[in-house]
């Protein structure tokens, strides 16, 4: 089974830039859209941005995030990125990387889920 990675997270000023990484054990991971979540503390999970598969040619964002958050993939890497820029103290959360078969905005369609990377932005 496909084990996925994150890393990158950390804690940066607002208005700053982190760049995540999500890490397949798989070279299959080309066949599965990738999607990012978040879970700040008392929140449930939402929705980040989501990415097909192969290509990557279709993505979604939220309307949070949407115009300082670009994700990508690098199939010869078996890895995903997500580039976060202009960050937010609201952008703080713990950060998932999550794999399935549609990308979609919904977490019940994505079955394969990374332990999460945490961000902080501070103020």
């Amino acid at each position: 089974q496909v084990q996925l990675v994150e890393s990158g997270g950390g804690l940066v000023q607002a208005g700053g830039s982190l760049r995540l990484s999500c890490a397949a054990s798989e070279r299959t991971f080309s066949f599965y859209a990738v999607g990012w979540f978040r879970q700040a503390p008392g929140k449930e999970r939402e929705f980040v941005t989501t990415i097909s598969s192969r290509s990557g040619s279709s993505t979604l964002y939220a309307d949070s995030v949407k115009g300082r958050f670009t994700i990508s993939r690098d199939n010869a890497k078996n890895t995903v990125y997500l580039q976060m820029n202009s960050l937010k103290p609201e952008d703080t959360a713990v950060y998932y990387c999550s794999a399935g078969w549609k990308a979609s905005m919904g977490n019940s369609d994505y079955h394969l889920w990374g332990q999460g990377t945490q961000v902080t932005v501070s103020s």
